[in-house]
């Protein structure tokens, strides 16, 4: 695993050592005491050294977005299977390729969206899959924070691959992605709100299909707040309130391997449009295991990737292109080709 910042230390080691037939040996970092405290054991070298490591066979990448691209052509060209923390690059030329180098090397690439094994993003597509609401319309998510002071680190400061729609822009697009597929078109607004901002610290984003409108929200200026996903059909309508409590839970030190580990007790609310009656609908369990797990067993050639290079690489033209939209004031493709679209 290379960097050992928030993503490494409280998403990817711990989610790495509880899932069987894998093992974390090697950690590219700089901070050599921290990282041997929590992983007795592991070598510590610096990243590139990591990147290429003999011994391993899969190559994590947690480090600053800028330096996404980089790590990971060096560890596939060394030979390595390859998962990328988000955002996949900071380009979609970068994300292309490192598709192709993918492809040249013959090795399994990936990236970490984790949304996918969250509650509410598996309580979504269980709805959706339920026929409950119909013909659905409209999907609306929010990732909203509260965060007024502006904080002098890599994400806040100007820069590739920084501000607010780069943290958590990927995180919802691959969602509306794995739920919706791919949309005609993007259009996208951001603003920088709060007092000595140098980053876009409110985004907010649509995406266009031909009977369907995705919105996808982000504001680090939102105490509270509202349903965090809704859903609207032809039947009714759903609404979801509430985080999944991994995140939450890692921080904490909870292992994922505790029975209690995912369980999220806020349920889903679905609007009966005709009757006009509610029923309360529980949340399925998140189990952000499950992407090493199938990362493992993609390497063992007995399954698919977690999440495939296809992906990666549309989230990135999705990405990109409604950073345009939100430049150029316009409703903007999506800039894939035909292969891509295949």
């Amino acid at each position: 695993m290379i960097g050992y910042g928030y993503a490494g230390r409280t998403f990817h080691a711990p989610l790495i050592d509880a899932v069987d037939r894998l093992r974390l040996t090697v950690v590219g970092s700089s901070r050599r005491e921290q990282v041997q405290a929590a992983h007795p054991g592991v070598v510590v070298c610096s990243a590139m050294e990591a990147a290429t490591y003999a011994e391993v066979d899969l190559v994590v990448i947690a480090s600053p977005n800028e330096s996404h691209h980089a790590l990971a052509e060096a560890a596939l060209r060394a030979g390595k299977h390859v998962v990328v923390d988000k955002p996949f690059t900071v380009t979609l030329n970068e994300a292309r390729s490192l598709a192709e180098t993918a492809r040249q090397q013959g090795r399994i690439l990936s990236v970490f969206h984790n949304r996918r094994w969250e509650s509410e993003v598996r309580a979504t597509k269980e709805v959706l899959q339920s026929g409950v609401l119909g013909e659905v319309s409209h999907y609306e998510c929010h990732m909203d924070r509260f965060r007024p002071a502006v904080r002098q680190r890599w994400r806040e400061d100007p820069g590739p691959g920084a501000g607010l729609w780069f943290d958590l822009g990927p995180h919802l697009i691959d969602q509306a992605l794995y739920l919706f597929g791919l949309p005609d078109s993007v259009n996208a607004s951001f603003a920088t709100l709060r007092e000595g901002g140098l980053t876009e610290d409110w985004a907010h984003v649509q995406l266009n299909y031909k009977r369907l409108r995705v919105v996808l929200h982000a504001s680090l200026l939102v105490a509270g707040g509202g349903p965090r996903s809704v859903l609207h059909g032809t039947r009714g309508s759903w609404a979801k309130f509430g985080a999944d409590l991994q995140e939450q839970q890692l921080q904490s030190g909870m292992s994922p391997n505790d029975p209690a580990f995912g369980y999220d007790a806020s349920p889903g609310v679905v609007f009966d449009g005709a009757s006009g009656t509610q029923t309360k609908v529980s949340s399925p369990r998140g189990d952000q295991r499950g992407f090493y797990a199938a990362m493992r067993d993609a390497i063992r050639g007995e399954g698919a990737p977690p999440v495939s290079v296809r992906d990666a690489v549309a989230v990135m033209a999705i990405l990109e292109a409604s950073f345009a939209s939100g430049a150029q004031g316009r409703v903007l493709p999506i800039a894939l080709t035909a292969a891509e679209l295949a």
